[in-house]
């Protein structure tokens, strides 16, 4: 049987479907020899071509959406350059942050792994801001580093920005990096997740996105629980699901 995406939300003009971890959005030039992408499985299941509005990243699970055509796919897309989009996410992190807070830290501009490797790329940074607000924590009698005992906590997340990676940049400056974040994250922990838990993805999902249907003008809200092993962490630490 084909591979299938679940379509959580769809009309004649957008549709939106629940991404799963560890699958690229489209071919990128970093990674040359991959031959899933979101596009390709999505416009085989629904039998036409469709176009992504915004991006999440490839080891980041949950709401994406896309447009119908090009004209729609712009359309979502300047939606969230103008601030528009209200994104939700959750994100599992090492240590216990404050209950509440904002990261207001500028972040030098990343190349994108869809660019071409000689485009010029400036590294001024620029604004960005994170809202977000501790779930729920827990406290593990396992000496993973160098205390007796280790800290997490499930975080709920709102990027008012759209800088590249800055949730998992964010939290990193916080000094709370997500669990499973090869490139942001703590080693020892990731590695404790994989070997003891049994979770060996990036614990970062998309669970709600709010936008305006690009011509009716409706505020559409769309939800997303996180499953997998990241329902499974949930369950194991006792924390609510989405």
């Amino acid at each position: 049987m084909p591979e299938t995406l679940p379509i959580l939300f769809r009309d004649e003009h957008i549709v939106v479907i629940d991404k799963p971890p560890n699958l690229l959005v489209h071919r990128s030039e970093i990674d040359r020899h991959e031959t899933r992408f979101a596009i390709q499985i999505l416009r085989d299941q629904i039998g036409q071509r469709v176009w992504p509005a915004h991006r999440l990243d490839r080891g980041t699970s949950g709401i994406l959406l896309f447009g119908l055509n090009v004209e729609m796919a712009g359309l979502l897309g300047r939606q969230f350059e103008q601030g528009l989009v209200d994104k939700r996410y959750w994100a599992v992190v090492r240590g216990h942050p404050p209950s509440a807070g904002s990261i207001d830290h500028a972040l030098t501009r990343q190349r994108d792994a869809y660019e071409f490797q000689g485009e010029q790329c400036s590294t001024e940074a620029q604004s960005a801001l994170t809202h977000y607000r501790k779930l729920a924590e827990v406290e593990l009698p396992v000496a993973v580093d160098r205390y007796p005992t280790s800290r997490y906590a499930l975080l709920e997340l709102e990027p008012v920005t759209g800088r590249r990676h800055q949730i998992r940049r964010h939290l990193k400056h916080l000094a709370h990096p997500i669990i499973g974040d090869a490139t942001y994250g703590k080693g020892r922990h990731n590695r404790f997740f994989a070997n003891a838990l049994g979770c060996r993805r990036l614990l970062l999902a998309c669970v709600g996105l709010a936008f305006n249907h690009p011509l009716s003008g409706e505020r559409l809200h769309v939800k997303k629980p996180v499953s997998g092993e990241f329902a499974e962490i949930l369950a194991r630490f006792g924390w609510p699901g989405a």
